[in-house]
């Protein structure tokens, strides 16, 4: 068989018919290279979002509100794909297979604008709508294209928890259902075209991996079927230095390691989801990130051991809207006991903890979530004095060995001197420095430790002519 490559498209790259032609065409230049692509999609742009609005208003009980949100969504869907898939019968099938789908979602909106209580599992139903419709297109768009392609309802293969809204996979279980619904298809030099973000309880239920979860969908496929090489297909030229909106002279990483990579996308990076490197991981297969409006460019490659790089750091991450949790317990906090005691609080409430540090009498911690802060404040206050603000952000800085490098946190603490930091922690790792600040100093933090740190970019792993053609068009 030919080599497997797994593309992943986000919602920019299938938001509309010119974006989903392009997207063909990338594809086919995969399949005229000798590869046999399977094909990740996620929903069309924004349509994740407004069919959290429709089942939102069904559970207040406006049922009129939520289907004319759906009426919008359906004459959108039914308008790209009258625009992509013109020869008929092929025409008149996509068209049925549109209707059918969101005659079926009325009808849940119906059923729960009546009960008038949303559910974390009818939600996951609701909102898996976005990605069932737009791989349903995408095939159609591919075959209207002389692409041998074949659609499967990711449902089918990918197969996880019940905890709806979060899913966690069942690999052994993906691996098994792909071996038995995907690779078939693949050996026939189908291209496979599936849905991202989406799964099934053993049962059948539907469920959902949570925001950008195609990506760990595309991940997933990759891993099962130990695929070549996954490409996640978006709007940008992969990752790059710091954000290019605060930082127009940010460069593009050409190489970087995974573990590089997973620290950048859970501690803010938007290219990737925090999860989509482990399944590549596993398996050693190369992750790049790529420009579906730029094909040419090489992106960046994410492999499991990067070539060395001079420059201490690679990129620049900045998670926003955190909270500082201060616990404080007098002379409590060396007994034993008293941190398990902690952070049992935060398993209860399943509350994941960015980062923490200690002193003789309190505890700080940082979270991302304020759903459940006035009842995880209240547990803490069993056992101590609680305090919380908000409004922080997180600056990491990802490298490698960056303990090896003498005098990199002088550097680091002298760029932002004008800024007050909060939480600054370094020795839990190797790779990466991190520190807390006030959310409106971010955007200065960020050009300042730009510039001390990306002055002299190494060119084996930035692209440093992107930057010299950007200089020269400015």
């Amino acid at each position: 068989m030919k080599p497997l490559v797994v593309m992943k498209f986000g919602g920019t790259s299938v938001q509309d018919d010119v974006a989903i032609d392009r997207t063909a065409s990338i594809v086919r230049g995969r399949v005229e290279r000798g590869l046999q692509p399977i094909v990740v999609v996620s929903a069309m742009a924004r349509v994740t979002d407004q069919l959290l609005a429709a089942a939102a208003a069904a559970g207040r009980g406006d049922r009129n509100g939520a289907l004319a949100i759906t009426g919008r969504l359906r004459n959108r869907h039914l308008e790209t794909a009258g625009r992509l898939v013109t020869s008929s019968p092929a025409s008149s099938q996509i068209h049925h297979a549109i209707d059918a789908e969101f005659v079926a979602l009325d009808e849940i909106l119906r059923g729960l604008a009546a009960v008038g209580e949303l559910t974390p599992r009818i939600s996951d139903m609701v909102v898996s709508y976005g990605e069932r419709i737009s791989s349903r297109i995408v095939t159609a768009a591919f075959a209207d294209r002389g692409l041998d392609a074949a659609h499967i309802d990711a449902r089918q293969c990918i197969v996880t928890d019940a905890q709806y809204g979060r899913a966690i996979p069942q690999d052994e279980h993906i691996e098994q259902r792909l071996h038995e619904h995907v690779l078939p298809l693949a050996r026939q030099a189908k291209v496979c075209v599936m849905g991202g973000f989406i799964g099934s309880t053993l049962q059948g239920a539907t469920t959902t991996l949570g925001r950008g979860g195609s990506d760990f969908t595309a991940a997933l496929v990759g891993g099962g079927l130990e695929a070549d090489a996954i490409e996640i297909w978006t709007d940008v030229n992969g990752i790059m230095t710091a954000d290019p909106r605060v930082c127009p002279d940010a460069l593009r990483v050409k190489s970087i390691s995974f573990e590089e990579a997973a620290e950048l996308a859970y501690f803010g990076a938007k290219v990737l989801h925090p999860a989509t490197i482990l399944p590549a991981v596993k398996k050693n297969i190369p992750v790049l990130v790529l420009n579906s409006h730029n094909p040419a460019n090489e992106g960046t490659r994410i492999t499991a051991v990067a070539p060395h790089c001079r420059s201490p750091f690679k990129s620049i991450a900045v998670k926003k809207r955190l909270t500082i949790i201060d616990v404080v317990a007098g002379r409590m906090l060396m007994s034993h006991g008293y941190l398990k005691a902690v952070f049992e609080i935060f398993d209860k409430h399943k509350c994941a903890v960015d980062m923490v540090s200690t002193s003789e009498v309190s505890v700080s911690l940082t979270v991302d979530s304020n759903e459940r802060l006035p009842e995880i404040a209240a547990d803490l206050s069993q056992i101590a004095d609680v305090k919380y603000e908000g409004k922080k952000a997180l600056v990491c800085l990802v490298g490698e060995d960056i303990r090896g490098h003498n005098g990199i946190a002088g550097r680091v603490f002298s760029a932002v001197r004008h800024v007050n930091l909060r939480m600054i922690s370094q020795g839990a790792s190797e790779i990466n420095m991190s520190f807390m600040i006030e959310e409106d100093d971010v955007e200065e933090a960020l050009r300042s430790l730009h510039a001390e740190f990306f002055a002299d970019p190494d060119p084996e792993i930035f692209d440093v002519t992107e930057a010299a053609k950007s200089v020269a068009g400015s």
